[in-house]
Formats: structure tokens, sequence, C-alpha cells
């Protein structure tokens, strides 16, 4: 008790220039601490420059030893949270078309943009983020990235996609006369020797990851349908992976995720129509799934549906059919909405509705931390531990009760240097 009124008086805001390249130790404390597995009753985290120096109880952590204390009595300290599925290149389709976007916005406009998504979502806890296709925008950013880690512009970090590869035909803007030449929100590459160069070139320029399109809404009549070959599939993950580069596939038909699977994709992004069988071919090569759940709720109240009042529209009863089956199998889930086509900061829309559709809100906060943080490759952050990454948020309340809680983000701290208190 007496060490907790210690910490109380000793309560302090830290400025970015006074945890930045100065060896400080600052203590957090709380009336609990998340470490990315587990709740603990009035625990702390001591971080020396951009590092996790200890975690513990309060009592054990020495606090009259460290430089300065930060007392988040009312809150639950953790790992910053890692967003799974973004576009910070896009914003709400309710306020600008994603074709407008594409075909009316300049690249001046789109990166200043980008700028405000990722100062919002910082602000909102996000702390790392997988950028998954700049539609339309090239290698933006890989320029955005390295303007992030320089110190340049506030944000989370990042991995980064650059454009999407799709087969040719498959992709938007759509609509316009065939002597028209229109600007495409994606790349086209196809057989051997387009698949390589493409693949080729999108590691020399940068991406940490490549975005295929396995499927896409070309057949008849607007039908989604496969794009690809599995010998086509193949041979880009066989490209990828000898850079060491993950590859992710957007599908979103069952035969499209079953070819992207068996060529050995990282990860699934969307899966609406995922089969039983199909997720159990993705369990059984250990392929995660990122539901992206918050995108599809957005797009149709965007076209008039008034959820909660309006019957469940059929592409909705089907989103949580899949992902309740998803988690019946055992698939790994990556928690990430798609943020961008829905308000950039409003990432926890997403994670709420994953506790919505059947998910409990300890499975989700281990899910935007720990189990995205491993699933994604990226083992220094998403888990308050010794020698972890300091990338550390506190939000209102207990979060592992009621997930809402993560909306009252109280302190954002990200390599050590404070960003929000």
């Amino acid at each position: 008790m007496k060490k907790y009124l210690y910490v109380a008086y000793m309560v302090c805001y830290l400025s970015i220039g006074q945890l930045m390249g100065q060896d400080v130790s600052v203590a957090i404390v709380g009336d609990r601490l998340f470490d990315g597995i587990k709740i603990h009753l009035d625990w702390g985290v001591v971080i020396a420059g951009d590092t996790i120096q200890s975690v513990g109880h309060i009592d054990d952590l020495e606090l009259r030893t460290v430089d300065r204390v930060i007392n988040m009595k009312g809150n639950t300290i953790m790992p910053g949270m890692i967003e799974g599925h973004s576009h910070i290149l896009l914003h709400p389709y309710n306020e600008t078309s994603w074709t407008d976007q594409v075909l009316k916005e300049t690249t001046a406009e789109r990166v200043l943009r980008a700028g405000n998504h990722l100062r919002a979502s910082l602000l909102a806890g996000i702390t790392y983020m997988r950028d998954l296709g700049t539609e339309g925008s090239g290698y933006q950013d890989v320029g955005i990235k390295q303007s992030i880690d320089k110190g340049i512009i506030l944000g989370p970090t990042l991995l980064v996609a650059g454009p999407a590869i799709v087969a040719t035909g498959s992709y938007g803007p759509k609509g316009y006369a065939d002597h028209v030449d229109v600007p495409l929100g994606a790349v086209e590459a196809d057989g051997t020797d387009g698949i390589i160069t493409e693949v080729r070139r999108q590691i020399g320029a940068g991406v940490d990851l490549i975005k295929v399109y396995a499927d896409y809404r070309w057949g008849l009549n607007g039908a989604a349908r496969p794009t690809f070959t599995q010998a086509e599939l193949n041979l880009i993950v066989e490209v990828a992976s000898s850079s060491g580069r993950p590859v992710v596939a957007h599908a979103a038909t069952a035969e499209g995720m079953r070819r992207a699977v068996l060529a050995g994709v990282h990860t699934i992004e969307h899966g609406d129509g995922g089969t039983r069988e199909v997720f159990e071919l993705m369990k059984e090569h250990q392929v995660a799934l990122c539901p992206t759940l918050a995108a599809g709720d957005a797009i149709m109240q965007y076209r008039g549906w008034k959820k909660g009042v309006d019957p469940m529209p059929e592409r909705i009863r089907k989103k949580r059919e899949s992902f309740r089956l998803a988690l019946e199998v055992g698939v790994d889930i990556v928690a990430g909405g798609d943020v961008g086509v829905f308000p950039h900061g409003d990432n926890v829309r997403e994670f709420e509705m994953m506790v919505d559709y059947g998910m409990s809100s300890m499975e989700v906060l281990r899910g935007i931390t720990s189990r995205n943080a491993n699933i994604l490759g990226i083992p220094q952050v998403g888990h308050l531990a010794i020698g972890a990454k300091a990338d550390i948020i506190a939000v209102k309340g207990d979060p592992s009760k009621d997930i809402k809680a993560l909306r009252v983000v109280k302190l954002v701290i990200k390599n050590g240097v404070l960003i929000k208190s």
C-alpha cells in the first residue's frame, strides 16, 4: 500500500523529448496489467529507452529507483494494439467512392490523408499495423513507412504490401468505354514471366509482403470467381518465399481460398465463402484467417441498411456464419478490420464485432496483441515482457470484461516515446 501511495505522489507527464534519446527509466502502473496472455492485478511495467526492463507486481518493481512514474489508476495497462488489415491510403466510401479516390484524388492528397489516418490510429492505441494494398498509389506506403521510422510523421509501425497483384481483366475501376485507358487500383500480372517479374519488382521496391487477389467479382453477372490458376499462385508464393516474404491472399470464395491455401499463402483475407472443408484445410496448413467483419458491415450501411432496425442482409448473415465456422474448426484468427473502408481511428469497431460474432473479450485481447504478433512474425511486440519493445497503452476500465473499454485510450507509448497521456 505504501508503494502504491508513493506512485500516486510521483505521477508525472512526460514529453516526447523527455523520453526520446535519454537514458531514463519510466514505470507505468495501474489497476491491472494485461501482458498479452493474462490479466494481473496491481502490476506495472518499467521501460528504459525503447525496451521493457521489468514487469511485475508493484511491490516488486522497486519504484523508488526509477526516474519517473506514470500512475494509470483506474486503467488497464496492455501492449499496443496490432491492426491486421488496413488501407492507409483509403478513406470511407460514404465520403468518396473507391473509384473516385483512385481516379480523382491526387497522390499528394492521398499521402496527406494517410498521415492523418495514421495519427488517428496511433492515438486510438494502434502501435503496429499491416497495410494491405495502396489501391492505385503505387509504393507510397513504402515511403510513408520510412517516414514513420525516421520520425518525420507520427504513426504505427507498418508492414506494407505495395500494390496488390491481380489477374489481367479482373480488377477495377471498371465500367468505362473500351477506348478509355483507366488506371487500376492494383497491378496486373499473368503467366510465368509476368508473375516472376512483378513479384521481384515489388521485392526490389521494398515491400514487406506480397498481396494477391485469388478471386474477384469478375464472373458472370458480377459473381466472385477465382482469378489465378493453382500454378500461378504456387509461383507467386515460390518467388516471394525465396526472399523471405510471406504472401497474403484476398479470397472470398471457397475455391479461391482452397487454391491459395494449397499454394502456401500466409493468411486469407475476408474468407466470406469459407466452408468447413476449406477451414479444415486452413487449419491443417496453418493458414490464418483475417475475417474483416467491420468492412462488409460498413459497406452495407453505406448502401442504406439500418443496422439494428432493418432485417440482417444476406451478406452479413453469411459472414457471421463463416466466422462462427472458422472458430468452431479452430482456425487461427488475425484481428484486422479493413480499416479505411470505415474511419481510421475506429479500429476497435472490428474487435467489438468479433465479440458480437462469438469470440470472448479475452480471446480478442490476445488476438489484437500476442496472437497477431505471432501470426504476422513480429515477436518483439504484442506482449509485455522483459526485452520486448516498449509499445504500451492504457485503457479505461477492464477490456477483458467489456471490449468497449478499448475505445477509451488514456496512454500511448510507442518505441518508448510518449505519444498520448
